[in-house]
This record gives structure tokens, C-alpha cells and sequence, in this order.
């Protein structure tokens, strides 16, 4: 039990994965801000070549 004890001691002292958390949380970020800039600027492409086809099939 003493030495489950200094694991968990030195497991709360360790920094190192903290910093990988701080780097997933950012990756997420960086994944979802992509994700809403592609997707909005997905739906504008779109209506515009919907617009120039239209305006081509005219």
C-alpha cells in the first residue's frame, strides 16, 4: 500500500500530462473552429455555383 501511495504521489506532482491534456484540449478546438469555418464557407460555395449554374442553364 506504501508503494501504491508514493505512485499516486508522484502521479499528482508529474506535469508532463498535463501537458498533454493542454495540447488535446487545443487540438479540439482547432478541429472544431475548422470544422464550423469549413462548413459555413461550404454552404457559400455552394449557393454560388447553384447561382452560376442557374445562371449558365438560363
Amino acid at each position: 500500500m506504501n508503494k501504491f501511495t508514493q505512485m499516486m504521489k508522484s502521479f499528482l506532482k508529474d506535469e508532463e500530462g498535463l501537458t498533454v491534456v493542454e495540447y488535446v484540449v487545443g487540438a479540439g478546438l482547432l478541429v472544431g473552429g475548422l470544422t464550423v469555418l469549413f462548413s459555413t464557407l461550404g454552404t457559400e460555395l455552394a449557393a454560388e455555383l447553384t447561382a452560376i449554374i442557374g445562371g449558365i442553364q438560363s
